[in-house]
C-alpha cells in the first residue's frame, strides 16, 4: 500500500508536528515525550558540531608566515568560538527546558503560568515565556535602549 504524504514540512530533527487528539490534556505524558525527544536531538546536534569544531580547529591550525594569512585563520577560529559560545549557552537552555520536562513545569509561561502552546514550543523548543509576555519583554527592551 502506498504512504500518504501530507502537506505539512517536517520540523526540526524530522519531527513531525504533534497532533494532540481533540479531549487530550496539554503537556501531556505524549507531548513531554515529544518536546523532550526534540531537545535531545537538538542536543545531540550541537554537541555534534562542537567536536567538528575541536577537530577543524586542531587540523587546520597553521603557523603561516603571511601576516594576513595568520590574521584570516585567527579570525575565523575566532567566529567558530563565538559560534561555538552561543551554542554552549543554547545547550544550557536546552538542559534547563529537560529538567523543566521532569518537572512537569515545560510548555507553561514562567511569567504568567498561561500555556505557552504547542506550535511556539516547536518552533522555539527553548521559549518560556508566553507570545504575549515574550512580547511585552521585548517592548521593554527596546524602550530600555
Amino acid at each position: 500500500m502506498a504512504e500518504t504524504v501530507t502537506n505539512q514540512e517536517p520540523k526540526a530533527f524530522g519531527f513531525e508536528p504533534y497532533n494532540a487528539a481533540s479531549d487530550e490534556e496539554y503537556m501531556s505524558p505524549a507531548q513531554e515525550e515529544h518536546f523532550r525527544l526534540i531537545l535531545l536531538a537538538w542536543k545531540q546536534s550541537l554537541m555534534e558540531e562542537v567536536d567538528r569544531t575541536v577537530h577543524h580547529m586542531q587540523d587546520e591550525a597553521t603557523n603561516f608566515p603571511d601576516p594576513n594569512d595568520r590574521a584570516t585563520q585567527e579570525s575565523e577560529f575566532s567566529l567558530e568560538l563565538r559560534t561555538r559560545d552561543r551554542e554552549r549557552k543554547l545547550i544550557k537552555k536546552i538542559d534547563e527546558a529537560m529538567a523543566r520536562i521532569t518537572e512537569h513545569e515545560y510548555g507553561y509561561c514562567e511569567a504568567c503560568g498561561v500555556e505557552i502552546g504547542v506550535r511556539r514550543l516547536e518552533a522555539r523548543p527553548t521559549a518560556t515565556l508566553c507570545i504575549d509576555c515574550k512580547t511585552l519583554d521585548e517592548i521593554r527592551e527596546k524602550q530600555r535602549g
